[in-house]
């Protein structure tokens, strides 16, 4: 019987037998005890499966990981300790000096910094496309060596919603995969597997944890792809890893095995990024109510983005489910049932009175955080995108007298009311 998301969000990733844990079980351990060499040395040489340090894989994360997989309709997944460490592994585990990268100019501040900067100085470039950009623009911007297309479903903070089956198709008439970032929809209100894409990321930390109790990540991985179709494209899942007795992970864990394989036992192994069990758990706890969560984010940020389209002290709103948003017709396509909790809007009166707003609010508070059951907001070109200049906050998408306003699960007459009186000082 196929499952609905609901009951996943409830119940999938993992099952109990007779007389075992309802819950899923926090193997708070860093190792695990074997009774001969033998046998740990199949596991270090990838011949079995099984568990023996935390920094390569735990059980509880990996029963978290299963659960998020089967709800983006995957074929494997692991969690990571950030978001940021997710975009990172997902795409370092395919590109690294030498190799070059098209993205989305419209994502996260923090993924811009990765790539601009640090990726940079591993000897990965980037080239940045509008999310609006033409057919031919986007086309101009592959090279020979490109790897991979990174955007966001939904843009953070910008709130652009990304043409996932364009970015996709042009992604595979060049032979490379779509990485996505669908942290702000959730896979409860889009799955960009469905849509084309190969590997989705998650900033845990959002709306899946939902609480702001645990910082976290996830990717998934399609398991559609072809990397032996492309052999000479990716070499690190298509010939032998010395660093692993010469095992080839494209032929040895197939098309749904091969990428979460390679980023676990290469990356993790290296980097060590992994997200404590404990957490793992917490997040457990948030994905159990993420289908009934959403809707009321949805409701909330619908009837925030109304309210302010309408204010005269606001000089613009974002959100995809106005219909005189640009992204509305894309959102009405990926994002039919509702986007998310956020609004960005900017004010007639200019930076001063966006500072003016914000300090004025009672029930929303501000904090570097987003997508949370409690409403929170933020200042990104003093905040979070406060490393770019102006060029790069336009190109972004983001104004400086831009607020980017989460709205949580509280009554939607409380929030709209705490908005007007704060709005009503300046």
């Amino acid at each position: 019987m196929a499952e609905r998301i609901g009951t996943t969000c409830v119940q999938g990733g993992y099952r109990p037998g007779d007389a075992e844990p309802r819950q899923i079980p926090i193997y708070q351990s860093t190792t695990w005890k074997y009774d001969t060499s033998e046998h740990m040395g199949k596991l270090f040489d990838l011949e079995e499966s099984g568990y023996f340090y935390t920094r390569l894989q735990n059980p509880t994360n990996d029963y978290v990981a299963a659960k998020i997989c089967e709800l983006e309709g995957g074929s494997a997944a692991m969690l990571t300790s950030s978001g940021q460490a997710a975009n990172f592994f997902a795409v370092f585990n395919i590109a690294g000096c030498g190799d070059h990268v098209v993205a989305s100019s419209a994502i996260y501040g923090g993924t811009y910094n990765l790539f601009v900067h640090t990726m940079a100085r591993m000897g990965l470039e980037c080239t940045f496309v509008s999310p609006d950009c033409t057919d031919e623009e986007l086309e101009a911007a592959f090279r020979p060596n490109t790897k991979c297309v990174f955007g966001e479903t939904i843009a953070n903070p910008a709130l652009d919603v990304l043409d996932i089956e364009r970015f996709a198709a042009a992604a595979h008439a060049h032979g490379v995969p779509l990485i996505v970032d669908n942290t702000f929809p959730t896979p409860v209100m889009c799955r960009p597997i469905e849509w084309g894409a190969d590997i989705v990321t998650h900033s845990t930390t959002k709306y899946m944890d939902g609480h702001g109790a645990t910082v976290g990540g996830a990717i998934v991985d399609s398991g559609k792809f072809d990397w032996m179709a492309h052999a000479d494209k990716f070499p690190g899942l298509t010939t032998p890893d010395e660093s692993y007795h010469g095992v080839v992970y494209a032929e040895k864990f197939g098309l749904g095995g091969a990428f979460i394989t390679k980023a676990t036992a290469q990356l993790m192994r290296d980097f060590g990024s992994i997200q404590s069990p404990m957490n793992a758990f917490l997040l457990n706890m948030g994905l159990e109510s993420l289908h009934v969560r959403m809707p009321q984010h949805c409701k909330n940020g619908q009837a925030m983005a109304e309210f302010l389209s309408e204010h005269p002290k606001v000089r613009f709103v974002k959100y995809p489910g106005l219909p005189t948003d640009p992204y509305y017709e894309l959102a009405q396509k990926y994002l039919p049932n509702g986007s998310c909790g956020v609004v960005s809007f900017g004010f007639t009166g200019g930076r001063a009175a966006a500072e003016q707003f914000m300090k004025s609010l009672k029930l929303a508070q501000i904090a570097t955080h987003v997508a949370d059951a409690r409403t929170c907001v933020l200042h990104p070109a003093n905040a979070t995108h406060r490393q770019m200049n102006d060029a790069e906050l336009e190109a972004a998408g983001i104004a400086p007298d831009m607020v980017r306003l989460s709205c949580g699960i509280e009554s939607t007459e409380d929030l709209i009311a705490d908005v007007e009186q704060a709005l009503a000082t300046i």
